[in-house]
């Protein structure tokens, strides 16, 4: 499908290449980027920053002077001010925790760290410590808050992605055209696309001929010429001339339609990873609060002189010491501060669901064009002939393409670096699907196709030549030729050393370039596999059979860049867009989007989330052992309520400062 005016590796019949790369430019993002609590924030909504943080300020202008003047506000009307301060500021902080615990007791789940939390500070309450319930819930609130903007700076609406939708055709009826949707038009229908407008419909060229930007579909940067006999696709844009097209498939069996469709489906296959902290809250909720009720009960019954009260404040110690917070607030802020610091490095997180699955990566995917490779051309070889040098023949190149904008004669032109006396260029002419015709001092000069060069007649030794070839004769005898071909990103072949490094055991590519360039690529950076000429929906089937063979605990990391690419990435365990030059599906598309285009940046991420892990895993492993012997002293009532305030406030303000470490 990739017929230029430059040839393109054709051979001497003029045989044609499909090409499916990616740099496509559209937008969609069909994640439910939850928290995957229980308690479920909900983002259907757009996030609004000035009305989470007006309650926030509310609730501190209630709590800081109740905690400023506690002592005097606990011995005035017997607590009335201290109640009219702190509770409003615990509903306001809580409301939607309350609400959750109690939902979730509703429908039968009653076990989770919102209900601790709840019975926690309510206890706190009922022993008279108000601070340190709103506390809890106060700072529970904040590492909330910073989830939401770092989840609701990385979601966007799908609306962009429509834009590649075609909006209308014009239908030849009777010799006049009318304008309609593409989903009223049948298949045998004659269509007419203007230039600069998107082709409707998938169909068979019947007049006309023109450029057609494939950038949406195949990612292919250089447009491709088209002409009589000749299909094109829906979603493409017509650069030039007019088309008239033979509509050969309805516009829901459109190539742009299964693409739409593969990317709205691919993400009901994909499983959110669940929080730590609410599996941990199944058992340790339970046993908890069990054990506090046997504190408080128990004693009294058997032990002599034992008296309720004493047993019950112990209880209520017991659920003070006993509460999460340490692990409910330094978990996400552990997590945010790998997506603030993975941030910090041009590296996208769009939750820490997505870290999470990045430890577990064995098996990295990469597209090629725009992801390994830079998108663009350039001269990587000159070969002169019949008495032509290199630098002659690229000087001679150079000016007969100098009248053009076309991305190859652009590189040609750069490649040449000098300057170009347009004096010495005349009869210049660009011929439709062949190359380029023009008299460089008084001689004629062609540069094109191998097809132009069988047009013309001109003999020549090879046909079948690897990459974009431009060919070049003087007078009818041949000069010899240049291949273009795309470059590799710097850091291409570091990012797949590191990764190996890291213990990576897969590194794969998929392309839609053809066999010969696919394996050149793959052999200069070190991919252990590859697969060429590749359809978008082959792409899916591809890293389906690598997500079947990952292993029980391995998973799979999708790096592309283009619209073609988004149903790949919605599939992977762990999509990720290049997002410099990347299309917008694609990025909306994605987990994580790589800003600074660098492939490098994959290994950077993946050693951020091991780095976000161990960070996490330290606090939950501090949090348990301080509230362990904690407990323990509670329970022999050595611990006082100050011991109960250290060991949950404290251990989770130790927590939270162990977790801004994952910003560095």
């Amino acid at each position: 499908m990739k017929q230029k005016i430059h040839s393109e590796s054709s051979d001497c019949c003029s045989c044609e290449h499909d090409h499916h790369e990616n740099h496509n430019h559209v937008h969609n993002h069909n994640h439910d980027d939850n928290h995957n609590h229980d308690h479920n924030h909900e983002h259907g909504g757009e996030f609004n920053l000035k009305n989470e943080i007006l309650p926030l300020i509310a609730i501190l202008s209630l709590y800081a002077p109740g905690v400023i003047f506690e002592d005097q506000l606990h011995n005035t009307f017997y607590s009335i001010g201290e109640y009219l301060l702190f509770i409003p500021a615990y509903l306001l902080s809580g409301w939607s925790v309350l609400k959750t615990a109690g939902h979730n007791i509703v429908r039968g789940r009653v076990f989770d760290e919102t209900f601790l939390m709840t019975v926690a500070t309510l206890g706190a309450i009922a022993i008279h410590k108000l601070p340190e319930a709103v506390g809890v819930m106060l700072f529970y609130k904040i590492g909330e808050l910073f989830q939401d903007i770092a989840v609701s700076r990385s979601r966007n609406s799908i609306k962009s992605l429509l834009e590649v939708r075609p909006d209308y055709a014009n239908i030849q009826i009777e010799g006049e055209l009318k304008k309609v949707s593409p989903e009223t038009v049948n298949i045998g229908d004659i269509i007419v696309v203007k230039p600069g407008e998107k082709i409707p419909l998938d169909g068979e060229i019947i007049d006309g001929n023109s450029q057609v930007d494939t950038s949406a579909l195949t990612g292919e940067s250089v447009p491709r010429t088209v002409r009589i006999g000749e299909t094109v696709f829906a979603g493409t844009i017509n650069k030039i001339g007019a088309l008239v097209i033979r509509v050969t498939k309805l516009f829901d069996e459109s190539s742009i339609a299964k693409i739409l469709d593969l990317v709205q489906n691919a993400k009901s296959k994909k499983a959110a990873t669940e929080k730590f902290i609410t599996k941990f809250a199944r058992y340790y909720t339970p046993i908890v609060v069990f054990t506090s009720l046997v504190v408080a009960i128990l004693p009294p019954l058997f032990i002599s002189g034992a008296t309720s009260s004493e047993w019950v404040y112990r209880a209520l110690i017991l659920l003070v010491i006993s509460c999460p917070c340490g692990l409910v607030i330094s978990i996400p802020l552990g997590y945010f501060g790998g997506v603030g610091g993975a941030a910090k490095r041009g590296i996208l997180v769009k939750g820490s669901t997505f870290l999470d699955t990045l430890n577990a990566v064995n098996t990295v995917v990469f597209d090629k064009t725009g992801t390994l490779t830079k998108g663009v051309f350039k001269v990587v070889e000159i070969v002169p002939l019949n008495g032509w040098n290199e630098q002659e023949l690229l000087q001679l190149a150079a000016k007969v393409e100098s009248h053009s904008n076309h991305p190859i004669a652009q590189s040609i032109c750069k490649a040449y670096g000098g300057k170009i006396d347009e004096f010495e260029i005349g009869d210049y002419e660009e011929i439709a699907g062949y190359g380029i015709r023009a008299k460089i001092e008084n001689r004629l000069v062609i540069a094109g196709s191998d097809r132009l060069l069988h047009r013309e007649n001109i003999s020549h030794d090879n046909c079948q030549l690897e990459g974009t070839v431009i060919h070049l004769a003087v007078d009818n005898i041949y000069a010899g030729y240049i291949v273009i071909a795309d470059e590799l990103k710097e850091d291409a072949r570091e990012a797949i050393q590191a990764l190996k490094r890291m213990g990576v055991e897969r590194t794969v590519m998929l392309t839609g370039d053809n066999q010969a360039i696919a394996s050149r690529i793959a052999e200069q950076i070190g991919i252990d596999t590859y697969e060429a000429e590749l359809l978008p929906e082959e792409k899916v089937n591809a890293i389906e059979k690598l997500l079947s063979t990952a292993g029980k605990h391995g998973k799979v990391a999708f790096v592309g860049d283009g619209i073609n690419d988004a149903p790949v990435i919605a599939r992977a365990d762990v999509g990720m867009a290049m997002g410099g030059l990347g299309s917008d599906a694609a990025i909306e598309t994605a987990d994580i989007v790589i800003v600074t285009d660098a492939p490098s940046k994959v290994a950077e991420a993946i050693h951020i989330a091991r780095k976000t892990r161990r960070i996490v895993w330290q606090n939950i492993g501090f949090a348990l052992a301080i509230k362990g012997v904690f407990i323990g002293l509670g329970i022999l009532g050595i611990a006082t309520m100050w011991e109960a305030v250290f060991a949950d406030a404290g251990v989770a303000m130790l927590a939270i400062l162990n977790a801004t470490r994952a910003m560095k």
